[in-house]
């Protein structure tokens, strides 16, 4: 009798919108990037890390093959996306194209119920498509959250707090730009010791979701409470699936 090969459990496929790279020398063209930090964070938690093109139209089509969602962190959003008429200075990497995807993919998400993690820029896009708008610059060197890693108070019970474990983490940061009104249905989390907000949740979500304003995959390797972020999304997509 032939032996019967154990099966492979199931990796949930994880979503993750590919970022515009204008220079990627080993590869001698312009290419769709993710960071590597990022997609080994969700590969330990057991997902299935999938790059997904940034491109218009049929997103809601194209997020119903995957068990759930992590918005990346990456540039600026178009300042008119929420509303501003003028542009900062320090606005940087502004593309289109991306921004109308990813406004698109946090939108889609939602209504769909996917679970959803969104990093950074991710926390920033999920504002803007409920409506929020964004302080373009928090004020320089002394006030940014660029190359910073500071506690951050999480709201005890709160569904980044559960994720974590913890009520209070030392987050990683790489922002100049943070919320300013929050979008509809969104509250806040967690917050630095300035003020910033550093996590935010939707009352009522249809699915599982939380967004965060640092970046875990920065330290998930070495932190738990960091990894815990990863491990929540891939096991509600699983519970999902």
């Amino acid at each position: 009798m032939t032996p019967t090969r154990p099966l492979t459990p199931h990796r949930p496929l994880i979503a993750i919108p590919a970022r515009f790279a204008a220079t990627t020398s080993a590869l001698r063209y312009a290419a769709e990037v993710n960071a590597r930090a990022l997609v080994e964070a969700v590969w330990r938690a057991g997902g299935e890390p999938v790059s997904v093109h940034p491109a218009a139209g049929e997103v809601a089509a194209r997020l119903a093959r995957f068990d759930g969602v992590l918005l990346p962190g990456g540039g600026d959003l178009a300042p008119h996306r929420y509303g501003a008429t003028d542009t900062h200075a320090t606005v940087y990497d502004v593309d289109e194209t991306q921004d109308a995807f990813d406004l698109a993919v946090a939108r889609e998400t939602l209504a769909l119920g996917l679970p959803l993690l969104a990093v950074c820029r991710g926390l920033q896009v999920v504002n803007v498509a409920l409506g929020g708008t964004l302080e373009q610059d928090m004020g320089g060197p002394e006030r940014e959250h660029r190359h910073l890693v500071h506690p951050v108070t999480l709201r005890p019970a709160s569904e980044v707090a559960r994720a974590t474990g913890a009520e209070k983490v030392d987050a990683s940061c790489y922002h100049h730009q943070r919320v300013d009104r929050l979008g509809t249905g969104l509250e806040v989390t967690a917050t630095a010791v300035d003020g910033t907000a550093e996590a935010l949740e939707l009352i009522g979500a249809r699915g599982w979701f939380t967004a965060v304003q640092w970046h875990p995959e920065d330290t998930a390797a070495d932190d738990p409470a960091q990894q815990n972020l990863f491990d929540a999304l891939v096991r509600a997509a699983r519970n999902r699936s």
